[in-house]
């Protein structure tokens, strides 16, 4: 898998959850570390989400970790808090966003 496939895959899960009860903006930078590296935000605001290959400069949360790491939180392999606690991911900022953000994924 490439970083754009991940991409597709975080999006994809996205436009299928309930955000309307989201309020103001979530944005949350993803920094892959390891074989394969890159970045890539993910944004929700007014009801839009957009998950884009850049840096977002004014983010809520960086978020790090390895893409397979990345990829067993989407598919519920592996919970965020103990990705967390065990050092499997790495987060900067405003972890509820995060966690905002992870519970989005579940549904």
């Amino acid at each position: 898998m490439d970083i754009d496939q991940l991409i597709g895959k975080f999006y994809n899960r996205l436009k299928k959850a309930d955000i309307a009860g989201t309020e103001g903006k979530v944005a949350v930078q993803f920094n892959l570390t390891g074989k394969i590296t890159g970045v890539f935000y993910i944004e929700i605001l007014n009801g839009n989400v957009s998950v884009m290959p850049y840096e977002y400069i004014d983010h809520d949360a960086i978020v790090s970790g390895s893409m397979t790491n990345l990829e067993k939180m989407l598919t519920g392999k592996l919970v965020p808090q103990v990705a967390i606690a065990e050092g499997k991911i790495k987060v900067e900022g405003n972890v509820d966003k995060v966690m905002l953000l992870a519970e989005l994924m579940k549904k």
